[in-house]
């Protein structure tokens, strides 16, 4: 029998959780985090985790399981999926993976490079020396070293720069060489595809209304025990959209109506970046959209039968 593997993405906002809680209730399936900031213990509220509610209904797996003070990549999120998916399986249930990282589910649908582990020690060394010169001097070191990075990461992309780096450094070998000849590990299941495609004014009536909501005491106490951990500025917990938006308003920089509209510059500007991305790696994925949530979902078990 062909095992059945659900996958749902969309941009920030688009529902993609509810969704997913609903149709888990009517095929007997969990739900997998596909969310590469919801894996984060330390702030639910800014990455929008499922509630609690949802959580003891329905089984949700790797949200807020890792501090931000660790490191985390896209080979060590599939490890964990994989042994998630077959777990599922032998429960008789379907996976539901559900979140907006596109390099996830790139990594389910069309596999990730068998790069061999970097070594702590080359991993803190090469961090240091990145603090020491900057993001934009490590950059051109890493196009020098690895030219096959240039035009494919962004001068900006600190993580990327940083993984391209001592992946080349220590290995003598392109990130994009290893990249080469890849493919998934999920060819014997029935994969079904499916992205929720939100026309613009939506989504953006959809983010504004979910930053009023957010931005409450509860919030503002999760970031400043947040701060106090003083994460690495590498780390990739760093970047999640409010968390410098909140901290302005605790250091009396920014009133908290600038820090909601603020967040909601930032996080339509990411939708922007996620919707790109859709449309290079997810042209062959089933485009689902109506302004009625409950359309949506007779539309999702009609791709899913």
């Amino acid at each position: 029998m062909i095992k059945k593997l659900i996958l749902i993405s969309g941009p920030t906002a688009s529902g993609k959780s509810k969704l997913a809680v609903k149709l888990a209730k009517k095929i007997r399936g969990e739900i997998i985090n596909a969310d590469s900031m919801q894996i984060y213990k330390e702030l639910s509220i800014l990455t929008s985790r499922p509630n609690k509610k949802n959580q003891r209904e329905i089984n949700h797996h790797l949200y807020g399981f890792l501090s931000a003070k660790k490191y985390f990549s896209v080979g060590q999120w599939l490890e964990l999926v994989k042994k998630k998916i077959n777990q599922i399986n032998n429960r008789k249930k379907v996976p539901i993976v559900v979140g907006g990282t596109g390099l996830y589910f790139n990594a389910i649908t069309k596999g990730i490079s068998k790069i061999p582990k970097i070594n702590e020690k080359s991993r803190k060394r090469i961090r240091k020396y990145h603090k020491k010169i900057g993001q934009e001097k490590f950059y051109q070191e890493l196009l020098n070293i690895d030219p096959k990075s240039k035009n494919k990461i962004l001068s900006t992309d600190t993580q990327r720069t940083l993984r391209a780096y001592e992946v080349k450094f220590c290995t003598n070998k392109s990130i994009f060489e290893w990249a080469e000849n890849t493919k998934s590990d999920f060819l014997n299941y029935d994969i079904k595809k499916i992205y929720i495609e939100v026309p613009r004014i939506n989504l953006l009536i959809n983010i504004s209304k979910r930053t009023k909501t957010m931005i409450n005491k509860k919030c503002i106490q999760q970031v400043k025990s947040f701060l106090k951990l003083k994460i690495e500025k590498s780390l990739s917990a760093n970047k999640i959209i409010g968390l410098s938006e909140v901290a302005s308003f605790i250091f009396k920089k920014q009133k908290l109506d600038q820090v909601e509209e603020d967040i909601n510059i930032r996080t339509r500007q990411y939708a922007k970046r996620q919707m790109t991305w859709s449309r290079g790696h997810m042209a062959n994925w089933i485009k689902i959209y109506s302004k009625d949530s409950t359309d949506i979902y007779k539309k999702v078990l009609k791709v899913i039968s």
